[in-house]
């Protein structure tokens, strides 16, 4: 960790480029050193327990740190920053307890001025805690979490489940209502989101835990931004966002839409109900479907080949793999809007498919590839699962308000 003269900080001070190849696990990355194609392919240690699949794409961008000889690591590196746009996102989830504790001391936490680091890692029964901060006499219980999930001018977390942050934050709110002040700070690592929410299309549990706790739990999600060395931008001071707690209320429920996301080793031909006999090319396939009640019941009888066959896609997913289900939780019914998003990124369809009681064409696409490893499947995804709560927000920048251009001079530009 470096702070430079002017207060800045700067948690790695050598960057090494590297571009992502794929991601063998979730603590692992495989990269090619350097800028160049022709540079060695490595494996870096990636901290970060995340899914990542809106950043991690084939030929991105990454900032490497060489491992010092004294680390236990099986790595020569480590990736700490992935490039989105041309900035960098800070991935390294253990360092982001020390963006928190210098945005504290220097008093930059909407919500913690004045409060002072007593001590990092604090145990609470069976619990530890990120930080114990001292205000006003007082102690108060801190924990961090890092937010790498963002569109728009929309940041989430988590993109994966996870039951920890979920009993964390129950814990903070019944030691809360026993007297002790309690807080959760999302440090949100891209300077232009606006507005934070929960995952709950990700993790239900999760957002709920919170929506239960944000009356005894001090809540407070911060944007910051890094210059392209990965120094913390000090152009600028840390943005908070807003959170939209009657509308998230609204939208985390367990109803909505879904994509189920299948493949097929080898091509069949296979009777799907009315359709008739229906041949399947090889390939992956993206079924579009709903449930306006009772999602997550769906969703697992999908994962499950036993079963009476109901719907056209039972007859399909007896046959083929299971490879992931994305819920869309939301009030209103958007699953014909999203079978077109999808169509129009797909391979193929199958006409008539999961499509008796509507207009569609289709609501089974076809992808030679895992659409999931497809920036614009991605960004789809995050069209209808983020930018759709900024539209119903009304999170919108003034006229003269634009997300300027990255500028290519060591630093960008942060939106006033």
């Amino acid at each position: 960790m470096s702070r430079r003269a002017s207060g800045g900080l700067r948690p790695f001070p050598r960057l090494r480029a590297a571009t992502f190849v794929e991601r063998p696990n979730r603590f692992l990355v495989r990269c090619r050193l350097g800028r160049r194609r022709t540079g060695p392919v490595i494996d870096a240690y990636l901290p970060n327990p995340g899914r990542l699949r809106e950043l991690l794409f084939a030929g991105v961008r990454l900032g490497l740190v060489e491992n010092p000889p004294t680390s236990t690591s099986r790595t020569a590196y480590t990736a700490v920053a992935v490039f989105k746009e041309g900035r960098p996102v800070m991935l390294h989830t253990h360092r982001t307890n020390d963006v928190a504790r210098h945005l504290i001391e220097t008093g930059r936490v909407p919500g913690l001025e004045g409060a002072t680091v007593v001590k990092a890692e604090h145990k609470v029964g069976h619990s530890r805690f990120d930080f114990l901060l001292r205000r006003g006499g007082e102690d108060l219980l801190l924990e961090v979490k890092s937010c790498t999930q963002f569109s728009g001018r929309v940041a989430m977390f988590p993109d994966a489940v996870t039951a920890r942050g979920a009993r964390h934050v129950l814990e903070l709110a019944e030691l809360a209502r026993g007297g002790v002040q309690t807080a959760v700070l999302f440090v949100v690592q891209w300077p232009d989101s606006r507005l934070f929410a929960p995952d709950y299309h990700t993790d239900l549990n999760f957002a709920r835990a919170l929506l239960a706790s944000r009356r005894d739990v001090t809540v407070i999600a911060l944007g910051i931004g890094w210059t392209t060395r990965l120094a913390l931008d000090e152009t600028h001071r840390p943005r908070p966002c807003s959170i939209p707690w009657e509308l998230i209320e609204q939208e985390a429920v367990d109803r909505g839409s879904y994509l189920l996301v299948l493949a097929l080793d080898e091509a069949l031909t296979l009777p799907v109900g009315a359709l008739g006999e229906v041949r399947f090319p090889a390939g992956f396939y993206v079924y579009v479907g709903s449930a306006m009640a009772n999602l997550a019941k769906r969703i697992e009888r999908h994962r499950r080949k036993r079963k009476r066959f109901h719907w056209h896609i039972d007859y399909l997913r007896d046959q083929a793999t299971f490879v992931d289900a994305l819920p869309i939780r939301a009030t209103d019914r958007l699953e014909c809007e999203l079978a077109e998003a999808v169509r129009a990124l797909s391979g193929w369809s199958t006409p008539g498919f999961g499509a008796s009681d509507c207009d569609c064409e289709s609501h089974l696409f076809g992808f030679d590839t895992d659409p999931r490893d497809l920036p614009a499947f991605q960004e789809m995804l995050l069209r209808f699962r983020m930018d759709r709560l900024e539209t119903l927000a009304g999170v919108r920048p003034p006229a003269n308000e634009g997300l300027r251009p990255y500028a290519p001079v060591g630093r960008y530009p942060l939106v006033p």
